[in-house]
């Protein structure tokens, strides 16, 4: 399994020839690599409906004739673009031919903006577990802490974990050590933060609260394997 980095929340998997794309926010987003018209996946991930989360995800979707994975209704809103979608909820799991997919809770909102100021309430926010190829992946979203990470990292073996580090909209670094503890994770990659004003963060500050080894701040467009 192979993963990559792209700015904010998006985060990039391949995994058993399959390419994965986890929160496509690329228009508009100031630190990413990507450009829509580059990017080619078969499978995308929403982890809840707000718009830097949600980002490009239909014209990806038609470009690739990649199917969407989200909360149920999130997954039902993207659907109505003409989108093949496969709902799920919090605390479901599902076997895909790319890997298995499990949601978790996360303590956030979640609703979708559309151009004309419309709000859509888009479902429970949530974490993705992925496992496949003997390797489990854990992206929390944008989440608070909680004390049900300690259960996930008791019943998952994680091999990487993503964690918002950006404060203010979610976890902030010292949280964000706390989350990695409790999920005991064999590497933790800071994600959500630097992409606007009130998130900005220090990413080498936060891996070096983590025990030696652990933190993995992986630059723009870094690939790790996993």
């Amino acid at each position: 399994m192979q993963v990559s980095y792209h700015g904010h929340s998006v985060v990039q998997v391949m995994s058993n020839n399959k390419k994965i794309i986890i929160d496509p926010f690329i228009s508009g987003n100031p630190l990413t690599d990507l450009k829509v018209d580059h990017v080619e996946v078969d499978v995308i991930i929403l982890t809840h409906g707000h718009n830097d989360h949600v980002g490009d995800t239909v014209e990806i979707a038609k470009k690739n004739n990649a199917f969407v994975i989200a909360p149920y209704e999130l997954a039902v809103y993207i659907g109505k673009n003409g989108i093949e979608n496969h709902p799920m909820n919090l605390g479901g799991a599902y076997k895909f031919d790319f890997g298995t997919v499990k949601l978790t809770q996360a303590f956030h909102g979640s609703s979708y903006q559309e151009a004309d100021g419309t709000v859509i309430y888009t479902g429970m926010p949530s974490g993705v577990l992925i496992s496949a190829e003997d390797k489990t992946i854990y992206h929390a979203g944008d989440t608070a802490l909680f004390s049900d990470m300690k259960m996930i990292g008791e019943r998952h073996d994680i091999d990487i974990a993503f964690l918002p580090i950006g404060d203010n909209l979610t976890m902030g670094p010292d949280d964000a050590r706390d989350a990695a503890a409790w999920l005991r994770a064999k590497k933790v990659v800071p994600i959500h933060y630097d992409t606007f004003p009130a998130i900005k963060q220090d990413p080498w500050k936060f891996t070096q609260m983590l025990p030696n080894g652990v933190g993995l701040p992986l630059k723009v467009g870094e690939t790790y394997k996993v």
